[in-house]
This record gives structure tokens, sequence and C-alpha cells, in this order.
């Protein structure tokens, strides 16, 4: 039985980036999924018979938790206790390749977890675990202890990923909240069981409704019954903030007046549970290791947990993802669709891996007119996101005369990015897209019908070009020799 450990961050590197440097602690697991399709029974007995397709392992448990964080940029620490097998090597190799900095005890006496799921058209079919569950070992904690007080200095925030494995048992759970509370440092704990007592001086726990019944022996039926339950919470544990999550009710705490606050989450289409705890967890961390109030942190736990709720197996939100969903919620600022290189890059990443079909278009529309909005139009229908790219007005002045453009980049941009079918602006100044279009990497590339028999610039990196036929009448340059016509008569 020994200690593995990696280097760690710097506390000087933590300041100068200014991200939030968090310890977790708890259950190290790997989700392993079995994906394909099912299309007939078993002859052998009434079972589904699953085509498997693809097999994927991704962290689980405490290290959903690390992913999480990531994800959201935050510097991660892990410290667990593991089996002396081929899972754990293979977890350990999915830690290094996040550059996560670890303290891992190897006990040769134990498993280490893996989960197994079959899944079919989207549906889970059946789970199988490999495991053991027995309490680690009085050596292990006290490994554990140690490596805590050498390195606790370096962190914000520690959280405890508690998936009843036995790596958080009542006696480490106890170290552990002792010790952080000596560093002033908060402890969140995802808890398990029905003992919270286990957790006594934590800042706060995130139980869902169910798990919050069966600690406080409380049915919650109604406020009158929450409000019960978390002062109940918070008697057995001496919590700083007293929680319930309430699943599509969102979360609710009890504040220092004895009132329940509730933070309601936003109802979206539900693929998988899998894992939305610990994101609710990563992201209440996350944010209270940056000094965030409570209040923001919740909201901030809803949006993340209203993200990975909407994807298969452990999951995980990016702040960009966060921001996004955010504004599929409330109506977005016209500024928000108009993006960086750097921006439309990552957005575009993001957007193919979720399976979305980019069109991409390009010009000067100086003086929008309706020929510019049917073209728009017609372009968006080719695909699920239209990215414009928007010509500067030094570029402008090169293709059409120092008397152009009559509205300048921004008020064009802005103007642009108001209207239904585009979703994203992009200013570019060189004469051509080709740059941009190299980065966005759109699966149709759009452009007018004058186009027809000449070479489109991007058209060797889109995976097709699509003319479409302009208005007839409709120009920006017969719109200004109109306003210079009625000039003259003036």
């Amino acid at each position: 039985m020994f200690l593995k450990s990696k280097g760690f961050i710097k506390l000087k590197l933590k300041m100068e980036n200014k991200k939030p440097n968090i310890l977790v602690i708890g259950d190290l697991m790997i989700d392993h999924y079995l994906w394909g399709k099912c299309d007939r029974i078993s002859p052998e007995a009434p079972v589904q018979v699953v085509n498997v397709e693809k097999e994927t392992t991704v962290l689980g448990g405490a290290g959903n938790v690390v992913n999480n964080l990531i994800s959201l940029g935050s510097y991660v620490t892990v410290m667990s206790v593991i089996g002396d097998d081929e899972v754990a090597k293979e977890l350990e190799s999915m830690l290094d390749k996040l550059n996560v900095d670890k303290h891992l005890v190897l006990d040769e006496n134990r498993k280490t977890t893996k989960k197994s799921r079959i899944i079919a058209s989207h549906q889970q079919v059946v789970r199988y675990d490999n495991e053991s569950k027995e309490d680690i070992s009085k050596e292990c904690e006290s490994l554990i202890t140690v490596a805590l007080l050498e390195i606790i200095c370096n962190y914000d925030l520690i959280l405890l990923s508690d998936y009843g494995k036995g790596v958080l048992t009542t006696s480490l759970v106890e170290k552990i909240i002792f010790i952080a509370n000596g560093a002033n440092l908060k402890v969140l704990v995802d808890p398990k069981g029905n003992d919270y007592k286990k957790y006594n001086g934590a800042y706060l726990l995130t139980p869902n409704k169910n798990e919050a019944q069966k600690a406080t022996n409380i049915e919650i039926q109604d406020d009158e019954k929450l409000l019960e339950a978390l002062k109940e919470l918070q008697k057995i544990a001496s919590l700083k903030v007293p929680m319930i999550t309430l699943s599509e009710d969102g979360i609710a705490i009890l504040d220092e007046n004895d009132k329940i606050i509730k933070k309601p989450t936003v109802a979206r289409e539900v693929y998988d549970v899998t894992g939305a705890g610990d994101t609710v967890l990563a992201s209440l961390g996350f944010c209270l290791a940056q000094e965030k109030d409570i209040l923001y942190s919740i909201e901030f736990a809803n949006l993340a947990a209203g993200v990975v709720v909407g994807k298969l197996g452990s999951a995980t939100a990016t702040i960009e993802e966060i921001d996004e969903y955010k504004s599929s919620l409330h109506k977005s600022s016209i500024e928000s669709h108009i993006k960086s290189f750097k921006e439309i890059e990552e957005i575009t990443k993001r957007l193919k891996k979720q399976n979305k079909k980019i069109v991409f278009t390009n010009g000067c529309f100086d003086i929008l007119h309706r020929g510019h909005v049917s073209y728009l139009d017609v372009a968006k229908s080719f695909g699920d996101v239209l990215v414009l790219g928007l010509n500067s007005d030094e570029s402008v002045r090169r293709l059409k005369g120092e008397n152009r453009p009559i509205n300048n980049e921004e008020d064009r941009a802005f103007v642009l990015a108001a209207l239904e079918s585009v979703d994203y602006v992009v200013n570019f100044s060189e004469d051509t897209p080709y740059d941009l279009i190299s980065i966005v990497k759109p699966d149709i590339l759009v452009k007018g019908g004058d186009y027809e028999g000449k070479e489109v610039v991007g058209s060797t990196i889109a995976k097709e070009v699509k003319l479409v036929q302009f208005v007839d009448g409709k120009s920006t340059t017969k719109t200004i020799e109109k306003i210079k016509g009625n000039e003259c008569k003036m």
C-alpha cells in the first residue's frame, strides 16, 4: 500500500490566472458505456438483444466532478483510494490526459470501481458494477490525512464526492472537515447514506429531495415541510448553508433569517440525469471558490445542470454552453451575436460536436434591404446555424470605393445580428473571407447567384457550395442611386 502523487500547481500561477484551485476528495470510478441498437428479443430469454456499435469510457463519481471543474476552467487536484488493477491504470491515464494533479492511495486488496451501462437507442437497458464498497483501512485514511495537511494551503475550496464506495469514511470526513475549517476553507459535500452527522461542520451539502427526506425523516410535501427539513439538516450537520436540490423545482436554501429561498430551474428536454449531482457540486464549488455569493452560485449551478441533463451519459458543461443555454432561456442581447475570430472558432467547434450543420456566407451588407434579408433567410434554411462574415469598413472601401460604406461596420454588424436568420456575425478586414472560412469550416458555403460559373473563395474548405438568386431590382447600389436622384430633385 502506497501513495502515488503528481506535482502541484504553484500558488503564484493560480493568482496570475485568477482561476480557482479546488481539491476533490472521494470515490473515483470509471463509467463504461456500450452503445448500440435493439431490434429483436432473445430466443433464449425474454430480454433485448443489443447490437453494440461503439464503446466509450469516461471518469465517473468524483472523477466526473473533476471533469466538470476542468470544463468550467478550474485547476483541480484529486485524492482517493483505488485498487492496484487494470481499471486503476486506465483511470490514472485518463486523469493524466486532463493534466490533473492527483494523490492516489493504491490498495491491492480493493477493486477500482467500474460501472458498465448498455445503451440501446438512447435508452439505458442495464447496468452492471464491478467494485469494492467496504470502508478503506486506517492506514489509507492516515496517508490521505498526512497528504492533506501538507498541501491544504494550495487550495481555495474542498469538494467531497461521496458515492458510498468506502473512501469517505466517517472518521476521514471528520478529519478533512476539521483540517479545512482550521485553514478557513469551505467544504462542500455531495452526501451519501442517511447519517449526515458524519458531515458535521461542512459549509453545505447537496442532497436531493429524496435523500433529504431519508436523512431527516421528514416527508417534504409543501414549503412548510421543506422549511422543517432544511432546519433539521442544519441541526444535524451544523451547516452554514442548509440546501436541498428539488429536481425541476430548482434548489432551496435556508437564509440567515430562517426563510426559504428557492431558485427555480427552467424546464428543458431531459435525456439523462446521470451525473447531474456532480455538476451541481462542481459548479457551486467553482463559483464559491471565486467568492461569488450563494444566490449567484445557485443560479449558475441550475444553469449548468440544465445543460448536462440534455446530454447522454456522465456529462459536463462549459462556461460557453452555460451562457448559450442562458441566452436560449432569456432573449439574448444583439451584441452577444457579434463574435471575434477566436470566439467563433470555439463556438463552431462546440456546434460540430453537437452535430449541428453550419452555414457560412459573407458580404458588405451596406444599407440593408429586402434582397439581403431574403438571401439570408434562404441561406439559413440550408442548415442549423448561419455564420455571417462581414467586410470591415477598410475592406469595403477597397472593394466599393472611397465613398463606401454608407453605414460603418459596427452599425452594419448590429443590424445583421438582430435578424432572426443570422446566428453570428464576424467582421473580417481581408479582401476575402478565406481565413475566416478556414476557422469556421462550414458544412454549407452560400454565395449569390452571380457567382454561377465562377470560383467561390472557400469552396475547397466547405463540404458544399450553394448559390442563391437575388431579388430582382433590390441592391444597395440602386438604393444609393435612388437617394441621390431624390436629392438632385430637391
